[in-house]
């Protein structure tokens, strides 16, 4: 009897190069939504020992990809927000699609400093798991997949760092609250 794992809707754009110059709004939830790092107090993020240890590797995404900016961000009690531009970048172009000759990355793709700043924040929280600093987790720290949105005008651009900023206020309305 074969042993299928569910299918995962694929949420990524069709031909589309994630390692191409680009602002890139992005949003990762822990596993099962769960609130461990942080609470909102007053309409403001206040970030635990867990928190503070994301917020660190969230910072080092800088020095890790040199051809990338990170921008605005945030961290929610179960999901992160940020902004990471890929050097080079113009909000006010049309995502580059593949070229079908080229079949290379010109740098660093989306997914891999994403799958990069999920593997260090992760052993380091099973390292504070381990040395009771942090709240125990089940499976793993991070869902699976994350979300991703290509950032194409100066107008959207404002208006998701309007947004990332202003997620605290609006905690109890967001799609990630659980009460």
């Amino acid at each position: 009897m074969e042993n299928k794992l569910p299918t995962r809707k694929d949420l990524r754009l069709k031909d589309y190069d994630y390692s191409k110059a680009g602002y890139y709004f992005v949003t990762i939830c822990t596993e099962g939504k769960e609130c461990v790092l942080g609470t909102v107090v007053d309409g403001f993020m206040k970030l635990n020992n867990a928190g503070e240890m994301i917020k660190k590797w969230i910072v080092k995404l800088n020095d890790k990809y040199e051809n990338i900016e990170l921008d605005e961000f945030i961290i929610m009690p179960n999901h992160i927000h940020f902004i990471v531009i890929i050097v080079g970048a113009d909000p006010c172009v049309s995502p580059p699609r593949i070229s079908d000759s080229a079949g290379t990355h010109t740098g660093v793709p989306l997914h891999t400093i994403i799958q990069w700043l999920k593997t260090m924040s992760t052993n380091q929280y099973i390292m504070g798991v381990k040395e009771g600093q942090f709240k125990p987790f089940y499976k793993r720290v991070w869902q699976r997949n994350y979300y991703e949105h290509v950032i194409r005008t100066d107008n959207e651009l404002d208006e998701i760092r309007e947004y990332i900023v202003n997620n605290p206020t609006k905690w109890e309305l967001d799609k990630y609250f659980n009460s």
